[in-house]
């Protein structure tokens, strides 16, 4: 993706406090039109308090925050008459049919029921006739993103939206994400399921304890994680597990050995194996979660860094 226009969103050292407790202590990203950013990070890690205060919900004590240019605190009335957003728990009007709520979102939204509308109710397979108070978690979900993905906005935000969906209407969902994405709309994608986000997103922002600890494409980020290695030699190769960068080396009962190996050591772990006469050999390439847990996988002792193993 070719970063010729300005952010949709842009955040600079963003920073909230409640009492004494930094929630957010530093935080920066920008996302572009046509452009899916996914924000992960745990329960607490600051995820949901960044976008209350994108939304206007809570004031920043510090750093910055524009949505179309527009300081997110201030101009908080405009900007959400171009915005979307799902939340991760919706509550509903209990004696509202599913359908009359849909057309009060929208309506809310300057926004009128549409064929889309009709397409998203098919897509989701919502029974609109009901009340709202009979649906579970996941047809509460499907009202707020039908709703959502019905409106014409600039920019979506999506925070833990998937949250009680079966796996059919998660596709359904990533199917409708990309769909913004192909109409060159911004999407602010937060979620904890990794694959979800790996599958849809062009650029990760990972935050830690109120502090973004990496931003890039998945691509950018690999050199942090490593890559699983399974192969075969004719020659025994005695000094793979004191090489740099290679770690958990195991024979197993079938003469396979496995390890794995910081890609920045890949070339030179390549080159030593090839010289012990490979047999066989498959790589297991690294995922977000392998980055992830890289950085949530930390002792109580460890300070700022990642376990080292």
């Amino acid at each position: 993706m070719t970063k010729t226009n300005e952010p949709v969103l842009h955040i600079d050292h963003l920073q909230k406090k409640f009492g004494k407790f930094e929630a957010l202590k530093n935080v920066s990203f920008d996302v572009y039109p046509g452009e899916v950013f996914g924000f992960i990070g745990p329960n607490g890690a600051g995820k949901s308090t960044t976008i209350r205060t994108l939304l206007g919900i809570l004031r920043a004590n510090g750093g910055t925050a524009t949505i179309f240019g527009q300081d997110v605190f201030k101009d908080s009335v405009s900007i959400h008459k171009r915005l979307a957003y799902v939340p991760g728990d919706v509550y509903l009007w209990p004696n509202l049919t599913g359908g009359e709520i849909i057309d009060l979102f929208l309506k809310l939204g300057g926004s009128m029921h549409s064929q889309k509308t009709d397409d998203m109710i098919k897509r989701f397979q919502l029974d609109p006739t009901k009340k709202a108070r009979t649906y579970s978690k996941g047809n509460r979900q499907k009202v707020a993103l039908i709703a959502a993905f019905s409106t014409d906005a600039d920019f979506y935000i999506f925070d833990e939206p998937t949250s009680g969906l079966d796996p059919l209407n998660e596709e359904y969902f990533q199917k409708s994400v990309l769909e913004l994405k192909k109409q060159g709309k911004a999407v602010l994608l937060s979620s904890h399921i990794l694959s979800e986000v790996e599958k849809m997103c062009d650029r990760i922002g990972i935050i830690r304890k109120g502090e973004i600890v990496e931003t890039g494409t998945l691509a950018e980020m690999r050199h942090l994680t490593r890559t699983v290695i399974e192969f075969k030699t004719i020659d025994p190769a005695p000094e793979l597990g004191s090489m740099p960068g290679v770690h958990n080396v195991v024979t197993q009962a079938n003469g396979l050995q496995t390890f794995s190996v910081d890609s920045d050591h890949m070339t030179e772990v390549m080159d030593y194996l090839a010289g012990k006469q490979i047999v066989s050999l498959q790589s297991t390439p690294p995922t977000l979660e392998d980055l992830f847990m890289r950085y949530y996988n930390t002792d109580e002792n460890t300070k700022g860094g990642v376990k080292n193993e």
